[in-house]
């Protein structure tokens, strides 16, 4: 029996669509996460020094990764902010995992 406090998202990522469960709370934030994906991916992919899909979100995976422990780094023994980088890393690597 499916969750009813879980809806499907359709994202699209470098023109290739995606379905997402997320709870419609969290909805916005993971199309604002896809939208940021879809950039940093195309950024790369613009570069002309990575091809391949996978390749391409494996690169963005590794900068978001290092942007996300820098940040928290940066946060400090702040709860709160560590808890919004949790949860951005989730909407992150689910959105990531999508296009495997």
């Amino acid at each position: 029996m499916a969750d009813a406090s879980v809806s499907t998202v359709s994202i699209r990522v470098l023109d290739k669509d995606y379905q997402v469960h997320c709870p419609p709370e969290q909805q916005d934030a993971l199309l604002s996460a896809s939208h940021g994906l879809d950039l940093r991916m195309r950024e790369i992919r613009r570069s002309g020094n990575v091809i391949g899909l996978e390749r391409i979100a494996v690169m963005a995976a590794l900068n978001l990764s290092y942007e996300l422990m820098q940040a928290q780094h940066n946060a400090g023994s702040s709860a709160a902010a560590s808890t919004d980088l949790d949860r951005i890393d989730a909407k992150l690597t689910q959105a990531i995992l999508a296009l495997e």
